[in-house]
């Protein structure tokens, strides 16, 4: 195969595997990479801290959703039962689906991806360690507030999925839909920062030789995953930001008396909310394919096989969003589309269960811990899998929609397909970061009483359904056929409690955290490179790959990299580094030199928090404070991130030499900035979709928009902007402030086009309270204003650094980052400029 980098492959057989390393480079290793103490523990950016704080986090609101289902149980036990008033109910209802969809599955998975992937990998850190500190820190300390929510009252209580217009101002006066729908801010955030360092970490900064073909399955998972977080989720946050401002301001989004519509809601929340789904069971697929292979012994069965599956199953997931509207009056050719998306999408998910069966039946199964979770998940998740064929069909759906027979599908699908792989994945991987592993003996007891209670629990929910038992209500009139099932449930509930409260019982005897310190070891036989031996700084040297299972084909490569053998068996600079490889076929490229523990990345998730929480009480002052000192945080962390050192190249082995810092297109901070450019657009396509979707449906409040001609000033300046941050990359060979002039001048263009189309709009007349196509308009030039303001602090602080001489010749990833969000900002401007007035002609 021929080499992307120029680097010939035999070199890699260059390695002294016979040489003795010095001792003093490991002692470097360990004092570079070293445990925090006290106070530094908040500061730290390793991914084995963070990895442990996340997954314990998102574990904790597990069990607190948990508890508040053993709540509704409680009360749906038996008909016309008081424990818990109607409000109190619709608060617990809507916390408990909104912490275990948005605060547990999504960060839980993202977690595991966080704690495992540099360990599957043989990277030191994902690229970066920082924005996976604070995309945790937002999370922890802004949910852990949300959650708090419930105890004074104001918690919302709209239903997890917030349909308008019963989250509208005037049916949910008070401020508990704003916790939701600011609430929410947080966690979006949390994920996508979480994604880009998923995406970037999965495709640069793998050990040589792991070429895709050889990448772990759950590398795989989680690359498809993020994919998914990045087109996903700006949906949901588009959907929340116009909810809250038409709350807020009267913009009538969702109100169809002014030429909003309810159902666009339902379009932008869906095209989110079924696509997690997939975006949940994925990578606890990719954790099953891991332990099925180490559980039975054998090789996975049809490795690429579950890779395309893999990716089919995201690119059909987002072609399924409207099979929960089948009853909301859609014509017949988008509910038969919609009904065949939603029994295709079962095919790539058949193939990946069929693979696990075909892998264990080839095989010699262990009854171990893993080995049971994994059994146990393959029965939930294909019995609601054949429930979701189900639902698929239209006039099934209709008779069942909004009924507890929904209600067992969905549990039985993230139970089956998200639950129990996460506890599998607990006692396989436990072991990897405890210095014990956890009780077979419990494990069983723990397995029983999860497996019993889940069917017991939602068994019988299917038949409660189908005999019509409504979704969300708090209580139900006896002689209905009601009760039994009910009670039924509510014991089932109570026993998979037991089984949880169980397991934690067997955490607190067992787990004790060992990064760094020794570790109870590879004790189920994995073959995979998370269990080479490893410290904080992972791998003592970072080996060369030729294979899937590199443990099982190579017995002796733990021992030879634990000797110093292979890459990077020392700091070649006295600071953090990674190597940073090709994106196919994983040959070094560069190496990255890390940033280390910070306070800054702490300080802006704690700002950033503040700023959505006092925004929920209406705090405005506290807000934009803390909005501030949330940016000049990032800022502040950004500002050491990018500094050439004094050491240009330096060897990292095989007599290979790289450099220690890239600009352009091969560098990670570029690949994460347009990783970025793709979140905000698919925002503003989302902005686009809606004001196509109003014109289409409500022609009637629809008006001329500004005369196109009225664009002609603003496309120039756009296309003015777009060739000043073009040509600020190629001045920065000849002079830093003409390149630091040239950003400053394009975002101005951008700035002065925005204020010319807002003048537009505001010279025709059209108000933004008056009609949903100027709420929508005047959101898109609220949007482009946000681009513009960021665009603008980018270039100052370009400026700022310029100033400082820190920005250098020829090229500069400050310089070109800050170029490629200019040449975005200008070109999502002039489109919006276009499309907004020619979608009003077409109205």
């Amino acid at each position: 195969m021929r080499s992307e980098t120029g680097f010939d492959p035999a070199l890699y057989e260059r390695f002294p595997t016979r040489d003795e390393r010095p001792k003093e480079e490991e002692e470097d290793l360990r004092r570079i990479w070293c445990k925090p103490k006290g106070w530094e523990y908040l500061f730290a950016v390793n991914n084995n801290y963070i990895g442990i704080y996340y997954l314990g986090t998102a574990f904790l609101f597990f069990l607190m959703a948990g508890v508040l289902a053993l709540l509704m149980r409680a009360q749906l036990a038996a008909p016309m039962l008081e424990i818990l008033p109607q409000g109190t109910y619709n608060q617990v209802f809507t916390m408990h689906g909104t912490v275990m969809m948005f605060l547990f599955a999504v960060p839980a998975v993202e977690a595991a991806g966080v704690l495992l992937l540099p360990q599957m990998l043989a990277a030191r850190d994902l690229p970066f360690p920082r924005l996976s500190a604070y995309a945790f820190w937002a999370y922890a300390v802004g949910g852990l507030c949300f959650f708090a929510s419930i105890f004074v009252g104001l918690a919302p209580d709209g239903g997890w999925f917030m349909y308008p217009p019963l989250t509208s101002k005037a049916y949910s006066p008070g401020i508990n839909t704003d916790f939701w729908l600011l609430g929410i801010g947080f966690i979006e955030i949390s994920a996508i920062a979480g994604a880009i360092e998923i995406i970037v970490g999965v495709l640069r900064t793998r050990a040589p030789g792991i070429r895709l073909d050889r990448m772990p399955i759950f590398a795989w998972a989680m690359l498809v995953f993020a994919v998914m977080i990045v087109i996903a989720f700006p949906s949901i946050i588009l959907g929340t930001l116009l909810l809250e401002i038409e709350r807020a301001f009267g913009w009538p989004f969702f109100d169809a008396t002014r030429g909003g519509d309810p159902l666009l809601w339902q379009h932008l929340f869906w095209f989110f909310g079924h696509p997690e789904v997939y975006i949940i069971f994925l990578p606890a697929a990719g954790m099953m394919s891991m332990i099925v292979a180490t559980v039975a012994g054998e090789r996975l069965v049809g490795y690429r096989l579950i890779v395309l599956a893999m990716i089919a199953t995201g690119f059909i997931s987002f072609g399924v969003w409207a099979h929960h509207m089948f009853t909301t009056g859609m014509p017949p050719m988008t509910t038969g589309f919609f009904s065949a998306a939603s029994m295709a999408v079962s095919v790539p998910a058949g193939i990946q269960v069929f693979s696990w069966i075909a892998t264990l039946a080839i095989g010699k199964p262990k009854f171990n811990a893993p080995g049971l979770f994994v059994m146990g998940s393959i029965v939930i998740f294909v019995t609601g899998g054949l429930t979701g064929v189900m639902v698929a069909m239209v006039p099934f759906d209709w008779q069942a929609h909004d009924s507890y027979f929904i209600v067992a599908h969905l549990h039985y699908v993230l139970i089956g397909g998200m639950v129990f792989p996460l506890f599998a994945a607990f006692y396989y991987w436990i072991p990897m970061v405890s210095k014990r592993a956890l009780s077979e003996r419990l494990a069983k007891w723990v397995f029983g009483l999860m497996f019993t209670g889940m069917n017991v629990a939602f068994l019988p929910m299917h038949l409660a359904g189908l005999q019509g038992m409504p979704r969300r209500v708090y209580t139900y009139l006896p002689g209905q056929g009601l009760e039994l099932p009910n009670l039924i449930s509510t014991v089932g509930a109570f026993m998979l409690g037991l089984g949880v409260l169980l397991f934690l019982v067997d955490l607190a005897r067992n787990f004790r955290l060992a990064p760094g310190e020794g570790n109870a070891g590879n004790v189920y036989g994995g073959g995979t490179l998370e269990w080479l031996p490893s410290e904080l700084y992972s791998t003592r040297s970072i080996p060369v790959v030729t294979s899937r299972e590199p443990l099982w084909d190579d017995p002796a490569l733990a021992d030879e990299v634990e000797k110093g053998h292979y890459f990077l068996p020392r700091s070649a600079t006295g600071r953090r580094e990674t190597i940073v490889t090709s994106p196919l076929l994983a040959e070094p490229q560069y190496l990255q030199i890390m940033p280390g523990p910070s306070p800054s990345p702490f300080a802006a998730a704690i700002f950033t928090a503040g700023f959505f929480l006092a925004l929920t009480v209406q705090a405005y002052m506290f807000a934009w404070v803390s909005g501030v000192l949330a940016v000049i945080s990032v800022l502040r962390w950004l500002w050491e991130t990018d500094r050439p050192i004094e050491i240009e190249g330096v060897d990292i082995g095989a007599d290979i030499c790289v450099p220690t810092y890239v600009t352009g297109p091969s560098s990670h901070g570029w690949w994460a900035m347009i990783i970025l450019l793709v979140v905000m657009g698919m925002i503003f396509l989302m902005a686009l979709f809606s004001l196509a979707f109003l014109s289409s449906n409500q022609p009637g409040f629809w008006r001329a928009p500004p005369p196109l001609g009225e664009a002609i000033s603003m496309l120039m300046l756009y296309a003015a902007a777009i060739g000043f941050a073009l040509a600020a990359r190629s001045v920065l060979r000849r002079s830093p402030f003409w390149s630091v002039m040239a950003l400053l001048f394009s975002a101005a263009a951008s700035s002065a086009a925005l204020g010319l189309d807002y003048a537009s709009w505001s010279g025709s007349g059209l108000d933004p309270t008056a009609s949903g196509q100027g709420a929508v308009a005047y959101a898109l030039l609220a949007l482009q204003a946000c681009a513009a303001a960021i665009a603008m602090l980018m270039a100052l602080y370009c400026a700022a650094r310029a100033v400082r001489g820190l920005v250098a010749q020829p090229r500069n990833n400050s310089i070109d980052l800050t170029m490629l969000f200019l040449v975005y900002t200008a070109a999502q401007g002039a489109t919006g400029t276009l499309v907004s007035r020619l979608v009003g002609v077409g109205g």
